[in-house]
Order: C-alpha cells, then structure tokens, then sequence
C-alpha cells in the first residue's frame, strides 16, 4: 500500500469504533493528521502529500544550499555577444537570408570592391559636422550607403554579429522567402555596377567590370572555308554543367568545345560562298579572362532547377591560360571562396561560405552568426559534405589529389587571380572617417547596452541574496513544534514562494474550504501546517484571505464522515440480512411496506450512491477522498443493474403525480424490519404503507384509456374493412399500366397512408389519423408540383394512387383540405389512339423549375459525403482490393480526406490521392464522365462532382526520388523570385 493511503487509512481507523456522537478534538486532529511526524531533510526524495507537516521537496533546496549567482537571474552575460579579438563579425539570419549572408561576407573579403566602395561618394554623410554630432542623425538610404555601412561594421564593430535588416529593407527582400543565392548575385553586380558608373571618379566607373568582368565569344565557323564569325559577349561569371563530369577542367573544356554542325539556309552567314546551303560549326571561346575574381556557378544551368548531388573534383590553383584565345601568358587563379549549399533541393536548404582571410591566408567557415576558424591553412569542407542522403542515392566520396578539393554541395566556387608581387599596403583597407564615426556611435551603444546588461545581472544578483537570506530565515520558521498554535497555508503558494522565477500572489485558502467555511479533511493533501509566527510574517508581507488556524478543523464534516464510514461497514452485514428477511412471507396479522423491486435488487448499490452523495455534499468541489476507491460496478449477487438508471431509492414504486403506482407487479410488501434498516440508508425514500391506495388520477386516466382504446379498434376495424386492399397493398392502381375501367385516380400523400397503416395494425399504441394533408404536395400559388413523367421516375415515392372508391370511402371518413386527381383523356380528333394526362389542380411551371433547381443545387452543395476514387491504367480501371473512398463536402477542393476504411479497402499512409494511390499531385490526370478537371481551386461541387460520383485518375510517370519532389512540385508553382524588390530597379 502507498504511503499516502497508510496515511488516509490510519487518519480514519478510529471512526470504526467511535459513534458520530462520541466524536471528540483527539479524534478530529486525527483525521487532519496533525499528529503526524514530520518528515526530516534526506529521508524522502519528494514531498509527502498526504503528511501536512512534511515540508522537505517544495523547493527549499536551491536556498539551504550554496549560493548560485546564476540561479538569481535570466541574463545572459553581454561579453558573450562581443567580438573576440582577431575574429570577424557574422551577420543576423533574418528568417531565410543565408543567401545574402554569404554573398556579402564574400565580396567584404574583397579588399578591392571593400576600398573601391569606401570610395563611393556620400555626400549627404560628408554634408554632417561630425564635431558637431549631427552624424547621429544621418541614416543610410541608397544601396551603396548601406553597403558602406555593413562593410564598415563588419571591419570595426565591436559587436560579435550584426544586423544587415537595413540593406535588405533597402532592396525589399522577402526575409521568409528563400531565394536563388546565384540569381541574387547577378543581380545585386549588376545594380551595383550601375549605381557605381555614375561616379565622378573613372576607377569608381569601372570597378565592378574591372574586377569580376571578362570576354568570351561566340564564333562561328564556316566548314568549307574556314571563315570565322566571332560575337563578343561578357561574362561576371561562368555557368557550368556538372552532370556527367568528375572535375572542373572537363566542366570548363565542354563549355568551350564545338557545340553543332549545322546547315543554314542562308548565303549571308559566309560571304565566300554563294551557295544556298552552308554548313558551320559554333563554339565559344574565352578571349580575357576577369582581372581579379572569377566566379564560377556549378549548379545545374538547364531547365528547372535541380540540385545534383554528385561529386566534383575543383583545384586549389586554377590555370585558365590554356583556354585563352592566343595569348600564351600565365594566367592563374587561386580559389578565394567556396559557397556551400546544404539540403537535397535548389529551393531550400541552407547557405554557408567558406572564405580564405586575404590577411593571414586562413580559411574560415561563415554560418551566418556563427563564424568558424579552420585549423591549419588548408580548406576543410567536413561535414558540409554529411547532408541527408536516401538510400538509392548514396556515393561514397571519391580519393582527391594533392591540390584538389571533392564536393558535392559546392554551389560557386570564386577563384582570385594571382600576381607575382603583393604589396602588404593592400591587404590593409582603411575606413572613412565618416563611416568609423557611425562604427564608432554604434559601438558606444553596444558598450552601454553591455553595461546595462551588468547593471541589471548584478540587481538580480543582490536581489537574490537577499531573498536568499529571507527564505532561509523563513524556512526554518515554518514547522510547528508540539503544544505551539498553527495554521494552514496552500501546499502551492509554498512551492511558488520557493520558485523565484514566478511572481508571488496572495495567499488564498478559499479553494479548500467546506461548506461550512472550514478547512475540508479532504483537502489536507493540498495544505501545509506551519507555525503561527511564520504564518503572521507571511500573512503580513504578502496578504492574504481565509486564514485557517486550530479553530479551523470542521467538526461536521468529520462527524458526516464517520457516519458513512461506518455504514459502508455495516452495509454488506445488512444487506444479507435485509435478503433473508424479504425471502420470508409477512405473518396474517403483521402490516408491511410497499417497495419497488427493482429498489430491492438494487438498493446495496443505490446505498453506496447515497452514501458518496451525502459526503459529497460537503465538499465544495465533488473531488473523491484521497485514496478512495470507485465503488461503480460494485453489486450484489442479485442485483441487475437496474440501480444505473435509478437515482433515488424506491422511486421506481411512483407515479407522475407522485403518489404509488397502480402498476402492482413493480412492487411487493416487505416487513417493518425490512423498512426500517432500509430508512437508515435512505432517510429520504418515499414510504408506503401497505393499507395506502394507489393514485386516483392514475386510476381515472386509466380507465378513460382503456375506453378510447375500445374506440380505437372499433374505428380501426370500420376503416380496414372499408379500405382492405389499401391496408394490404393489393390490387393498387400504377401509372405505368392506367387501368382500362377509368380515367381517373386520385392521389394523397405516401406519408398519410403510412400513418393510417401503423394505427390500423395498432390501435391502441397510435393515435388515429383523422385529415389527409394534400397541401403539402401543392406550391404556394396552389398549384401541383409533379408531372406526369415525374412521377413515374423518382417522384412517385412522395404519392400514393387512389381507386374513385376507395376515394370515396377517405373521404366520408377522413377530413380532405384539398381533391388532388389525374385525368386520363384520349384524343377524340385522331385515330392513333394518342392518349394525355392531366392533373387536377394543374401543375405550376414556375414552382416546378425552381424544386428542380434546388433539387441540382442540393446535390452539389453537401456537408460530407463520399466520393470514390479509382486508377486507370491502359484505359481499363484497376481497382486494388477495393477503391478508396473519400468523404469531402461540396466546397472542398479535390484532394480530399478518406473516410474511415471499409472491408477491404486499402490502407494508404495518409488521407491524399497522393498517397493512396503513390501519385504525386502533378502527376495525377483526374476525370469525371470523361471531363477532365484541371481547375485545382474550383469546388467539387462546380465541376459537377456530386456523391457517390466516382473520379478516374490516370497517373503520369512517377517519381522514384522522393526527395526531388519538393524540386518537382516547386516548378508546378508560379516562381517569382526578386520580382517587385530593389534588385529589379522597383
């Protein structure tokens, strides 16, 4: 047994053998267990709920220990966010702008585009006194002054990371968006270049073009002559295909190679010939190369982006002479920057850069915030190469040769051009004096904001030891020694007092008092008994309402307890007597008591209700004893559960008016013995005596009942005899054969002769049918809402046809608001034996198209229904085992929710088409009555999809790498990458 129900058990062992009237203090302090032991630091390893006066594991633990400065505050040390000396700084991912990341600590490291843009001139900065602090004032609006900016943050700051949010304001990117770092790239070059060419300086001028720009053309060749037609174009960086190729020489080598014969029809191409026909070759030829960067994409350039895991060998040192045009000079790059994507597709993932210091020749890693110093002098991509691989698609990296690199989640590789001498003069750029003055302003905030952190950590701090001293000192006021007054305060007020984190309220005992404004026992595991002199500190310091002290024990409550506990003991002893008793039969002479017999089945059970219910009516929230068991189910050998629609003892003996039944099988006679144990437990039972009289409204309803059943089946035996083939269903006129002996038939509604069957086959449970209600088959104008054709397909389930006899009969016997027939007429005028039907009254066009409008509206506007699905495959329909169903209302798209699975469905991993069937949503062709349905946004409804329709979907080829489905699925949707930002002049 559980520690917590010894106590509950040995809190109440008393009440066995004490009265409720014997009851005295002792006993009462018993069932609070005020007696009990305290509990003693070390001997329990959590708080002891059911012992009051255990107060160890409430979070005293963190005050009687060590001091932990930490576990005062929630404040990061600010040193924490200060750059280390000889690091740079990183830069905020805003949401999903690693792509900017990268690219701007790659052209940061660019110590000429960094002086070149220094350069830039700012004349609206330079046009504030700084002397004056009117430099405070100035903020960056064009791209180039942000620029600025960034860069000189990124070189002076004292900041461990900082913020580009103003630049990517400045171009109107979307932060949540992921983009195409490539196309970011070009883009941001190119405005670059243009804002740069509108400089007054000619180095400015042409400072993007003299960097990162080169030449190649594209030539074509004659085949029979030889002459060549070259067209020059530009290039800020190379595109090259991978697929197919180990390393970047043969990328370059097949960018450059003769790329088609062909025949043009067209004599103008080659001037030497005046033939027709000319056959030529294209290629393309690299005639200068960029002065100082090269840039070179490797992701795949063809059609919709697709990333390609496959691993390319590219070489510290690149030689790019021999694919120079005529010229024999050296011209070698040596790699700069690697920029990395990680993920299985081109539209998402992550960007890192990993860009060697032009300073010290380190290679760092930049992850956004986090920047990462690799040891040694070399590249390590490391586990930029582990990304998520499925099964069919891993490759074990291939051995690379002394100089080369493997990657297979390179994205651009940005090569620097070497020069014999290097000037030391040029690796150090120096920021203007206009920009160091905002890096400046900008660091004092950082150093006042570190401040302000200290401030507050060392507050927090003092305010700590300082509760510290008070808690301990409190603490060990808490526990009420023997023979000292005390009080009740709530278990969890004590827990948050020792929880500095959460704010400390009032103390509230209102939640554990009883209905008579004291502490209920029940509630003693959710309250701590501490001393009077600790409850007045903390009464006096924090406030608080319904103190409960020593007068404060409820008198009443433990007397009701007793009381139930002892009957519950004494119950199973009664209740074997009470079935004896009721086995043997009262004496001539004796007087006994009427009681339901369902009641005496049930009543052990019935009593135990009673009995939780009395104690429950104490309780000011119905919560069970601690440790109590559930006595549901709990019944006797004979009881049949009548107990569970039961509530009050005896009730099943009363009538509605409240007096005894007139039914006498329900009840029987016990002794007075038999009742007055019985009273014990059901002080509130109803008691009849055996002499009383049963109801006499019950006995008059009666009696007028059985006369209106006497009429009811004399009424019920004229009208069948009346209407015998009607009531039997023989011999009934149909519209598909009109009878040869009359023209005309009547109709009622199929609802009355449903209504009039049920009481002729049981008069005296149904009530007679007295009025055929023919409305309800007119419109409002009176009119007849069915036709002639109508009936004879769905319609003719609301009707029924009559006989002129049996119309007769319905008439004379039942109370008719209004003569519906149809009228056979033969046309006189033609031989052809043609042959009309009318109907009396005559039918309403107008009411009739709008029921048949609302009956087509109806069928394509629902709630739920089912929708079947089936695959066809070679124009025949495969079903597996059996089709998936799917429940969808009218206004749902298609991809639709299944149903819960019937026998033999099949059981998909998830509720989509998708899935159910392995087609992914662009591969899927779906059909209804041979239409296609392409609109993706229309409802079910609109294509005409109404329930129990069933949906041909006919499957493209699918996908075996789902892992490229996110590639597959983004090309299906609208891509709109930078239009409306900065980058596109907008």
């Amino acid at each position: 047994m559980a520690p917590r129900l010894q106590l509950e058990k040995a809190a109440w062992q008393w009440a066995e053998m004490v009265k409720p009237e014997d009851i005295t203090r002792e006993h009462i302090e018993l069932a609070y267990r005020v007696a009990v032991s305290a509990c003693k630091r070390g001997t329990c390893r959590r708080n002891c709920r059911g012992n009051p006066n255990c107060l160890v594991g409430i979070g005293e633990q963190s005050w009687l220990g060590e001091i932990d400065e930490n576990a005062f505050h929630n404040i990061d040390d600010p040193n924490s966010e200060r750059r280390d000396k000889n690091t740079f700084v990183g830069l905020t991912n805003l949401g999903a702008t690693c792509y900017v990341n990268t690219f701007l600590q790659v052209w940061f490291h660019n110590l000429e585009l960094r002086r070149a843009l220094y350069r830039f001139q700012n004349s609206r900065a330079e046009g504030h006194n700084m002397d004056s602090g009117e430099i405070k004032d100035y903020e960056p609006q064009t791209i180039c002054e942000h620029l600025q900016y960034l860069f000189a943050l990124l070189q002076n700051s004292n900041r461990r990371y900082i913020d580009p949010s103003g630049l990517v304001k400045a171009l109107g990117l979307d932060t949540g968006q992921q983009q195409d770092a490539q196309e970011f790239s070009k883009l941001f070059l190119s405005l670059l270049e243009d804002t740069l060419s509108k400089q007054k300086d000619p180095n400015l001028q042409n400072v993007i073009q003299q960097q990162f720009c080169g030449q190649f053309s594209y030539v074509t060749v004659c085949n029979k002559c030889g002459r060549e037609s070259p067209l020059p174009s530009r290039f800020y960086e190379l595109e090259l295909n991978i697929q197919g190729h180990k390393n970047l020489t043969e990328c370059v080598t097949e960018f450059l190679k003769v790329t088609a014969h062909i025949s043009v029809p067209d004599s103008s191409i080659c001037q030497s010939w005046t033939v027709i026909i000319a056959t030529i070759a294209r290629a393309v030829r690299v005639n200068r190369t960029p002065v100082t960067k090269c840039f070179i994409d490797i992701f795949n350039p063809f059609a919709h982006k697709k990333k390609l895991n496959t691993f390319i060998s590219f070489p510290e040192v690149l030689d790019m002479g021999p694919f120079l045009e005529g010229k024999e000079e050296k011209c070698m790059y040596e790699l700069s920057a690697v920029l990395i994507h990680r993920g299985v597709s081109a539209y998402s993932g992550h960007y890192i850069a990993h860009v060697r210091d032009a300073h010290t020749n380190d290679w760092y890693k930049f992850n956004d915030e986090e920047i990462e110093k690799m040891e040694g002098k070399k590249l390590q991509l490391g586990i930029e190469e582990d990304i998520a691989e499925t099964a069919k698609s891993q490759t074990r990296k291939p051995k690379c040769s002394k100089g080369y690199h493997c990657s297979r989640n390179a994205y651009m590789l940005v090569y620097k051009r070497q020069t014999e001498e290097i000037d030391q003069t040029e690796t150090n750029v120096e920021v203007p004096a206009f920009l160091q003055e905002l890096v400046d302003q900008d660091n004092k905030k950082f150093e006042e904001w570190c401040n302000e952190m200290a401030d507050m950590r060392k507050q927090s701090v003092d305010k700590g030891k300082a509760k510290h001293e008070e808690v301990k000192e409190l603490y060990e006021l808490l526990p009420a020694e023997d023979g000292q007054s005390y009080e009740f305060v709530p278990l969890e007020w004590l827990k948050k007092w020792l929880d500095d984190s959460t704010a400390i309220k009032e103390i509230d005992n209102s939640q554990f008092l009883c209905s008579h404004g004291k502490l209920h026992p029940d509630n003693i595991a959710e309250v701590k008994r501490i001393s009077s002199k600790a409850a007045d500190l903390l009464f006096g310091r924090y406030g608080g309402i319904s103190r409960l002290g020593q007068s404060s024990l409820c008198r009443d409550c433990v007397t009701q307890r007793c009381r139930v506990i002892r009957l519950k003991n004494q119950l199973n002893e009664d209740y074997r007597e009470v079935m004896n008793l009721a086995k043997a039969p009262l004496e001539s002479d004796e007087s006994g008591f009427w009681i339901g017999k369902a009641s005496l089945r049930s009543w052990r059970q019935l009593a135990l209700d009673q009995l939780e219910e009395d104690e429950e009516e104490t309780k000011p929230n119905n919560s069970k004893v601690n440790g109590e068991r559930s006595t549901d189910g709990v019944k006797g050998d004979n009881e049949e559960g009548d107990g569970e629609e039961m509530k009050n003892f005896n009730e099943d003996i009363l009538c509605y008016h409240g007096g005894l039944s007139i039914i006498e099988n329900d009840r029987r006679v016990v002794s007075a013995e038999v009742w007055h144990k019985l009273r014990m437990y059901f002080p509130k039972a109803p008691e009849f005596p055996q002499n009383h009289e049963s109801c006499q409204q019950c006995m008059r309803l009666e009696r007028e009942g059985k006369e209106n059943e006497a009429l009811n089946r004399m009424m019920a035996n004229e009208q069948k005899s009346s209407l015998l083939n009607l009531f039997q269903e023989k011999n009934r006129p149909t519209l598909q054969k009109w009878p040869q002996d009359t023209d005309v038939l009547y109709i009622v509604p199929h609802y009355f002769v449903d209504e009039w069957r049920k009481f002729i086959r049981r008069p005296a449970k149904s009530n007679p049918v007295s009025s055929v209600g023919n409305s309800i088959l007119l419109c409002p104008h009176g009119g007849f809402m069915f036709t002639y054709d109508s009936m004879l397909q769905g319609d003719g389930q609301h009707i029924a046809l009559l006989w002129p006899a049996e119309w007769e009969v319905i008439s004379r016997m039942f109370l008719v608001d209004q003569v519906i027939s149809i009228c056979r007429i033969h046309d006189k005028t033609q031989d052809n034996g043609n042959v009309q039907y009318q109907t009396h009254p005559d039918l309403c066009r107008e009411c009739r198209e709008g029921f048949i409008f609302q009956q087509q509206r109806d069928m394509r506007e629902y709630a739920q229904a089912t929708v079947y699905v089936r695959k066809v495959i070679d124009k025949k329909r495969m079903i597996k085992e059996s089709a998936p169903e799917f429940s969808v209302s009218g206004s749902d798209v298609e991809d639709e929710r299944e149903e819960p699975k019937m026998d033999g469905e099949k059981d998909p991993d998830f509720s989509q088409i998708m899935h159910a069937f392995s087609v992914a949503p662009f591969d899927q062709n779906l059909s209804i009555d041979g239409r296609c349905l392409t609109d993706d946004s229309a409802t079910l409804g609109s294509l005409g999809v109404i329930p129990e329709s069933i949906i041909c979907l006919k499957a493209d080829e699918p996908i075996a790498d789902y892992a490229a489905m996110d590639d597959v699925y983004q090309v299906c949707m609208p891509e709109e990458g930078f239009k409306g930002t900065g980058l596109l002049g907008h």
